[in-house]
């Protein structure tokens, strides 16, 4: 645990910052992997979640009788379902047809209501329509509080406290930090951190083709994690060293050469962010120190990502490792 992690009175709210994997085959070099999964909610988002929670009680945001609801494609909405249950307030978590069906079954037994919208928004994915649901909500009844991944700064000020600090910690030098980009949250964060600490690392973000934050074309995205069809407004370029789009088959090539080829089951996030790393192996020196954040594992993706039939249906094929160009602004 990180010197500067915090002092935890509810099991449901442990992380552990410490872990890295030095991850072999990928580059002539280890990647080193920051492992979130092994945190309570099984993700990076219990940081995001956490710190919202205490920001906005801190602030007086968040009441007794407050009806909490935020948007997820399903990691941040198990997280606050299990801040949330620990506390007693009753949240509402709003997803879309995109979203894990395991993650839906564990918010559900830790008491979360679920709404599923299913009409899709102006760019093709459900991120709008989300949105406009609790924007509905927050206008009917004052009791709803938005906890709003998208625009609250204590997202990314979790990250910045927390992961980029547990990072800047355990590499005396770090050349490369590749980082996934969903609400962007745990990107600001690092890009806050070490653009104030340590100029001289080279972050770049990882986006997946289809999502619109980085000013590419609006297309149709099956994996939820990263991407968005609307920028989130926490998301601001400056600082970043590059920005690296994905096609989504090669995530998938990417997870199932990981669980099948070095025994790791990798989340589609995950996958995304090691794919960018190998597409970026022509420009990686072999003495580059290379860091990469691993935001959760394969167990919610295994009807999704490592199913044949799902994937067959969506993309003709299962993928193998390799790269597709994807869709540029």
């Amino acid at each position: 645990m990180t010197a500067n992690a915090p002092a935890f009175s509810r099991a449901c709210e442990l992380f552990n910052d410490d872990v890295f994997v030095p991850l072999e085959g990928i580059l002539p070099q280890p990647v080193f992997v920051k492992i979130e999964a092994l945190n309570t909610a099984g993700s990076v988002k219990i940081k995001t979640a956490l710190n919202l929670i205490n920001t906005m009680e801190k602030e007086g945001q968040i009441l007794p009788d407050s009806r909490i609801i935020e948007s997820s494609s399903g990691n941040l909405g198990v997280a606050l379902s299990m801040i949330c249950a620990g506390r007693g307030y009753d949240f509402t978590c709003v997803v879309d047809p995109n979203a894990s069906a395991r993650n839906i079954k564990i918010m559900e037994a830790l008491g979360t209501h679920i709404v599923t919208v299913t009409e899709p928004d102006e760019n093709g994915g459900y991120l709008g329509t989300r949105i406009r649901y609790i924007k509905r909500l927050l206008g009917e009844d004052p009791r709803v509080v938005w906890t709003n991944q998208y625009a609250n700064p204590a997202n990314a000020e979790a990250h910045r406290q927390w992961t980029a600090t547990a990072i800047d910690q355990r590499f005396p030098r770090l050349d490369y930090l590749f980082i996934g980009a969903g609400t962007t949250g745990t990107l600001m964060g690092c890009v806050r951190h070490f653009r104030a600490h340590r100029p001289e690392v080279k972050i770049v973000a990882v986006d997946v083709a289809g999502s619109v934050t980085f000013g590419c074309k609006p297309g149709k995205r099956h994996i939820p994690g990263l991407g968005a069809s609307r920028r989130p407004e926490l998301f601001d370029p400056a600082g970043l060293f590059a920005m690296e789009m994905i096609d989504e088959r090669d995530t998938i090539g990417m997870c199932r050469h990981l669980a099948q080829r070095h025994g790791f089951l990798a989340g589609g996030s995950t996958g995304t962010v090691l794919a960018a790393v190998l597409a970026w192996k022509p420009r990686l020196g072999k003495e580059a120190v290379i860091g990469a954040i691993s935001p959760d594992l394969g167990e919610r993706y295994l009807d999704t990502i490592y199913n044949d039939d799902w994937v067959k249906a969506r993309f003709g094929e299962v993928p193998r490792l390799g790269f597709s160009p994807a869709t540029a602004a």
